[in-house]
């Protein structure tokens, strides 16, 4: 380690860290965590190749719909490496810029994807509110530019995170208490003042998914609002059964994120359990959960898989008999 001002350091590497209490069952517990990965590029990387061959889901929803899939990947991705390091290879260790690396991906690959769940609830808004309009104010431009401004917000918000924290000296342990590199868990480790990491970090929370979780809801209002004005329960069913994929992946990404920022700023455990536990289930369960929900809910979505998967048992069976 290299020594800093005399009594601190900056340390070269970190120490990974797995379940508390279950380190003896890593092993085993590295097989359901990489069918996990498995099914969450899978099933992302299916969206994709969906929306992306199929001109009739060349439409806002769906091109929404893939940016979310591509934002999950990228997330699945990031945690990746180190979370198989450690409970498949028992390798706990990750270079210091390594961990202020994947600590930027991974928080700039959730204010994307709060980013974009804003979007798809102004896409929802749209096309019940002004139905006839929809293609018009939802143009590809448009849809072009939310993305890359989901993006660059992003990568803006999160690029001081690693600034702050390198200039930091660390002096007590390098045990971080996840599998991942998470600024929360790399700040506390520090010796030095971190007042504003603290103050930035909070800032970045209320200025990223504060504010689209409070539009989010807002878009939400709104449209129950049209809902309710529409004069048949059918209607009315219909309208309301057209957001409810979009729905439960606002639940599936929020409420995790919600307990989770709640734990780290109020709960106090002497076991990190519940605190590794919530940040397990946020960063390797929505990227799972998504494209389920999507292929489930989604009437078009659905469809075309199901004449994919015909077509290819279709060319299976033709292969076998010209055998």
């Amino acid at each position: 380690m290299q020594k800093f001002n005399g009594t601190c350091y900056q340390p070269i590497h970190f120490l990974l860290s797995g379940i508390p209490g279950l380190e003896s069952m890593h092993i085993w517990l590295s097989i359901p965590l990489s069918f996990m990965y498995v099914i969450a590029f899978l099933g992302n990387g299916i969206i994709l190749y969906i929306v992306q061959k199929t001109p009739s889901l060349h439409e806002p929803q769906y091109i929404f719909l893939s940016m979310l899939a591509g934002t999950d990947m990228g997330m699945s991705a990031s945690t990746l490496p180190t979370v198989l390091n450690v409970f498949l290879f028992n390798h706990p260790e990750i270079e210091f810029h390594s961990c202020l690396a994947q600590m930027f991906f991974i928080h700039t690959f959730s204010s994307m994807e709060s980013a974009i769940l804003l979007a798809m609830a102004f896409d929802r808004f749209v096309a019940i509110r002004n139905p006839l309009h929809y293609t018009m104010v939802l143009t590809h431009p448009r849809i072009i530019g939310m993305g890359l401004a989901a993006v660059m917000r992003g990568m803006a918000l999160m690029a001081p995170l690693p600034i702050l924290l390198k200039r930091l000296p660390f002096c007590k342990s390098i045990i971080l208490s996840h599998s991942f590199c998470f600024h929360p868990d790399v700040m506390k480790l520090a010796c030095g003042s971190i007042r504003v990491n603290i103050i930035y970090g909070l800032a970045l929370v209320l200025c990223s998914f504060g504010i689209d979780s409070v539009f989010i809801v807002f878009s939400y209002a709104l449209i129950l609002k049209t809902v309710l004005g529409i004069a048949s329960r059918d209607g009315r069913l219909k309208a309301l059964n057209t957001c409810l994929s979009h729905i439960l992946t606002v639940l599936i990404f929020y409420v995790p994120l919600i307990a989770l920022a709640l734990i780290h700023r109020i709960g106090k455990y002497h076991s990190p359990l519940p605190h590794v536990t919530m940040s397990n289930i946020f960063l390797f369960l929505t990227p799972v959960l998504n494209p389920m929900v999507y292929s489930m809910k989604t009437k078009q979505i659905r469809a075309v898989l199901f004449r994919l998967l015909k077509t290819r048992e279709g060319g299976g069976k033709g292969n076998a008999v010209s055998h």
